[in-house]
C-alpha cells in the first residue's frame, strides 16, 4: 500500500497540530511523518514529541537560503506540507515540490493577508460587524492566503461577541473540519 506521508508546519501552542496528530494516529494509508517549526520554544514539538513524531527546528537561512528543509522533506518522502498556525511565507522551493494546505480562521478572501493571523482576524470581524465568519482552507501559493480555497466552513458572530469568543467558534470549525479536508485531498476526493 502505498502510504501518504505528511509533514505539518507549527509555530505556536499546536493545538490543530495535535488534532491532526489524533486524526491520522491509527490511519493505515495516511501519517504523520514530522513536525517542523521556526519556533524552538513552540509548545506544538511538546505535543508532536508526545505521540513519537519527528520534530525539526529551523531558521531562516535553512528554509530559504541552503535548501536544507526542502531536501530533508524530500528524503523523508513527504507527499503533503500541512501549515498549522505557520506564520512565516513559504519559499517557492517548496511551493513548486509540494502541495501545501494552510488553515486560515476567517472567510477568505476577507481579513487574510501579512500579519492577520489568531485574535488579530477575530478582532477585525468584531469591529466590522460581521455576522458571520469562519475557517478557510486553501493552498498555499507565493502570497499570504491568496491560494484556491478549498473548504469553508462558517458560523454566525453575534452582536455580544467579543473575539475570543469568536475564537473559540472558529476552533470549534478547524477542530471539526481541518484533519478531514486533508484526508479527503490526499485521497483525490477534493483538488
Amino acid at each position: 500500500m502505498n502510504v501518504r506521508r505528511i509533514a505539518v508546519f507549527a509555530s505556536g501552542s499546536g493545538t490543530n497540530a495535535q488534532n491532526i496528530f489524533q486524526y491520522f494516529f491509527d490511519n493505515e494509508s495516511i501519517k504523520i511523518d514530522s513536525l517542523w517549526s521556526n519556533n524552538p520554544g513552540a509548545y506544538a514539538l511538546n505535543r508532536a514529541a508526545s505521540m513519537g513524531i519527528d520534530t525539526f527546528i529551523f531558521d531562516r537561512r535553512q528554509l530559504y537560503e541552503t535548501g536544507e528543509v526542502l531536501q530533508t522533506l524530500k528524503d523523508r518522502g513527504v507527499n503533503l506540507i500541512v501549515l498549522a498556525g505557520f506564520l512565516w511565507l513559504v519559499p517557492e522551493s517548496l511551493i513548486l515540490h509540494f502541495p501545501i494546505l494552510n488553515i486560515h480562521p476567517a472567510l477568505l478572501p476577507k481579513y487574510g493577508g501579512k500579519g492577520m493571523y489568531g485574535m488579530k482576524v477575530h478582532q477585525a470581524v468584531i469591529d466590522n460587524r460581521e455576522v458571520k465568519t469562519g475557517i478557510s482552507i486553501h493552498l498555499v501559493n507565493q502570497n499570504y492566503d491568496e491560494g484556491a480555497i478549498i473548504f469553508q466552513a462558517d458560523c454566525a458572530v453575534s452582536p455580544d461577541d467579543t473575539p475570543e469568543s469568536v475564537a473559540r467558534k472558529v476552533h470549534e470549525l478547524e477542530y471539526k473540519y481541518f484533519p478531514v479536508v486533508i484526508e479527503q485531498f490526499l485521497l483525490g476526493k477534493i483538488k
